[in-house]
Parts: C-alpha cells; structure tokens; sequence
C-alpha cells in the first residue's frame, strides 16, 4: 500500500516516538522547519513531542497519542519523526493498526524508528520510509544528497537511483555546523557479484532484530534486505546481529543485501566486512554490496521500505534502482 504522494502546501506532522524534541537545539529544529517551509510544506508538532522524562523521552501513552493523532488527522499527508532513540518498540502492543491501514501516510524517519516501520510494514502494508528524521533537515551544509532523495521518494512514483554521493561525512555537524569534515566518497564496495530484485526489508539492524520472534517481524522472502547500524556496533556484534537474523526460516529467500556506510568508530572495515560476508553459507550466490549511502553517517538517501528494489553487482560497478510501485 502506497501512501499518497506529498504535494506543496501539505501539511507534515513532526512527532516524537522515541526520543523528546526537547535535546534539540532550537537553532537546528528552525532551519529544519524553514528548510521544509521552503520546499512549500506546512510543519506542525504533536502536542507531546517536546515533553520528556529523566529517559529524554515521554510515557507510551504520549507518544501513542501523537502517532494515532498524526494519522487520524484529515490534513496532515505526512509524518516525520523527530529523532531515534532506544525505546520506539514500546509503543508496538499499544498501536492500533487499523488506524495506520485506513489513513495510509508518508511516514520516515530511521534508527530506533526501524521498530515502528517494520511493524506496521507487517500489519498493514503501509509503505514507509527509512530517511531524515525532522531534526536531520537542520543540517547546515552538505544535505543536498539527503534532500535530493527523499523528494525523489516522497513526491513522485517514478523509480529512482540511489547513486554514491561525491562525499560523505561522519562529523558531529549538530555541535558546529560551521566546522564541518567531508571525506570523498570512492564509491560503493561490490564484496558479492549478482543481479537480484526484491521487496526492500530492513533498516537499522539491532533494531530489527528487536522485532525477531513477535508478532511485528517482516518477512524476509524474496527480500532485497538494507541494514545498517551506527558506532555502538563493531565487527563482532555485527556479525551476531547479521547472523541471528539469517537463523529465521524465511532468511533463506533474501535475494540480495546493501549495507549502510559505518561509523568511523565502528571500526568495521572493508576487510572485515568481506570476511564476515564469505563466511555465511546462507548468503552464497546473491549480491551483496556495502558503503551504501544510507545509516548514520551523511548523506543518507530514503529507501521505501516494501518497495521494490532492483541491484546490479558487478565487478567494481553497482547499480541500485528503486520502484515504489
């Protein structure tokens, strides 16, 4: 199920299912919001978004009562989340699903915000989309990419590449906006050759893997799997993660798998990464490619989850085409 497509003069509710608004800088939540009143979208707050307790975030009755408001509401057409966090899957067993399949709406945001997307994936077909939260669209400088996507994403059906940017950043922009590192980016890293097209599942990966063993798991069949993590995880807690999620009986049908640029604290190497890769029998004979622009570094592009994807391995050339529809 497919969202209707944002359109200028729309109305986008910003609310809060993990993380408070509040550790925020106000200097960042207003350029995001003039950055979004430039591109001819209206920004409102769930009323509960900038509350918060001794956890940075507010009680699952606040912030169920924003997500259920922000998609029973006739003129909001889409949602942003401000943040991740630690807690988004809280809120799962409280949802009410029926709301989100009969008022489908762009919905995007990533990291903690997996739990959320996974889930309603599962319960409803909504279409959502793993890309800048609220607070990400206070970036000062180096957001073109970032931008390009998620309008490609959110504002058309026509099918749309996710290229390797020109650079890429892994700075904390939002303590000096003005003080800013951009690596050159040498491109995606091809670590297995193939052509695969599936349904794109994922997102941040320890945070999916919250997800195993309930009610809210996507199906991994015929998959194009996404994952990602940021500098809490290295090379062996990414190889438990990857592998705990290869244990679910329907892992066997992923047709191939991207994986999002680390964290330069993560000190996941390209080196490790093909080891951990070749080591899986499970994932013999699919592509799969890393360094993707997507995760916690910048730019990230937006990568709808459900929809289509198709990649192209080969050699040191990659292509990853998505289709919406």
């Amino acid at each position: 199920m497919l969202a209707e497509r944002l359109k200028p003069g729309d109305e986008i509710r910003v609310i809060a299912p993990s993380r408070s608004m509040a550790i925020i800088k106000g200097e960042q939540l207003r350029i995001a919001q003039e950055r979004l009143n430039q591109l001819g979208f209206t920004v409102t707050y769930g009323k509960n978004a900038e509350e918060h307790d001794e956890f940075f975030s507010t009680s699952i009755e606040e912030r169920i009562e924003d997500l259920h408001d922000a998609f029973t509401d006739p003129n909001v057409k889409g949602i942003l989340t401000v943040i991740g966090g630690y807690n988004a899957n809280q809120l799962l067993n409280y949802i009410d699903f029926e709301i989100i399949k009969n008022n489908p709406k762009i919905f995007c945001g990533f990291s903690d915000i997996t739990a959320l997307q996974g889930a309603i994936y599962k319960k409803t077909g909504l279409i959502t989309y793993s890309g800048p939260h609220f607070s990400s669209f206070g970036v000062k400088h180096g957001f073109e990419y970032t931008l390009e996507s998620f309008i490609n994403a959110v504002t058309n059906d026509a099918p749309y590449e996710i290229a390797a940017s020109s650079h890429w950043s892994d700075d904390p922009w939002y303590l000096d906006q003005e003080d800013r590192q951009f690596i050159k980016n040498n491109g995606y890293t091809v670590i297995q050759e193939g052509i695969a097209e599936g349904r794109l599942i994922g997102g941040n990966l320890c945070t999916l893997n919250l997800l195993q063993g309930t009610e809210f798991m996507p199906s991994l069949k015929d998959s194009i799997l996404f994952i990602e993590d940021d500098e809490e995880s290295h090379a062996l807690t990414f190889d438990r993660d990857l592998q705990s999620l290869l244990h679910l009986p329907d892992a066997r049908d992923i047709k191939g798998i991207l994986i999002g640029r680390f964290q330069k604290n993560s000190q996941v190497t390209d080196e490790a990464l093909k080891k951990i890769i070749v080591s899986k029998k499970e994932l013999r004979g699919i592509p799969v490619i890393t360094n993707v622009n997507f995760g916690h570094v910048q730019p990230y592009a937006t990568i709808p989850i459900g929809g289509k994807a198709v990649i192209k391995a080969q050699g040191f050339e990659s292509e990853i085409w998505i289709e919406q529809n």
